[in-house]
């Protein structure tokens, strides 16, 4: 049931973001938490419409938090994404279908082996739009029944992001031989591909 209410999705017109420099008042940003950031960056950075996936923190009040510091769970921290998309090409509700295809948004502060509050599963919205939008999917999505277990995605006002460190962005990309890679990534990456085969990228 949940492949055929994502699959709904209207089709955009199948443009490159790459084809000419996209108007800023076409871009969007908004921030996503949905486990561990080298999963969810993987997939969006493969959305057509998504200009740029950069991994990070948000939902803590500390400065400048690091990894290490993260990890701990102590911070009030998420390791999450920031998805800047052009809304000619796609919109929030893809997006949205998208982050709810990729991870388990049943399971509370945890995805998979990776457990503790940073990795929950969090929407962190810029403006009323995106707060009414995260709202209306996971309203349709428990309305539907779609997952055994209730939908424990929080929906928190965005305050401040802070990128990670380098060698975290574009993570899978750089590191497709680890084994976390392939055993984690490569599998929410394939389901990926196959639920939304007609909204990837060209591959250059």
């Amino acid at each position: 049931m949940l492949i055929c209410l994502l699959l709904s999705v209207p089709l955009f017109a199948q443009k490159s973001i790459y084809d000419k420099k996209i108007p800023q008042n076409n871009m969007e940003t908004v921030t996503l938490g949905g486990g561990c950031y080298w999963c969810v960056e993987a997939v969006y950075e493969n959305l057509n419409g998504v200009k740029s996936v950069i991994s990070g923190f948000s939902g803590g009040k500390t400065k400048n938090p690091t990894y290490e510091a993260v990890s701990s769970g102590r911070t009030g921290y998420a390791e999450s994404v920031q998805i800047t998309f052009d809304k000619t090409v796609t919109n929030l509700d893809e997006i949205f279908k998208v982050f709810f295809t990729v991870h388990d948004p049943t399971t509370l502060n945890r995805q998979g082996a990776d457990e503790g509050t940073q990795y929950r599963s969090v929407i962190f919205y810029n403006d009323e739009i995106q707060k009414k939008a995260a709202e209306s999917i996971i309203s349709d999505l428990k309305k539907a029944k779609v997952y055994r277990n209730p939908i424990v995605t929080a929906i928190e006002p965005f305050t401040q992001f802070y990128k990670a460190e380098d060698y975290h962005q574009n993570y899978y990309a750089n590191n497709k031989n680890q084994p976390y890679c392939q055993m984690v990534i490569q599998p929410k990456l394939e389901k990926f591909e196959k639920i939304f085969k007609d909204r990837l990228k060209k591959k250059k």
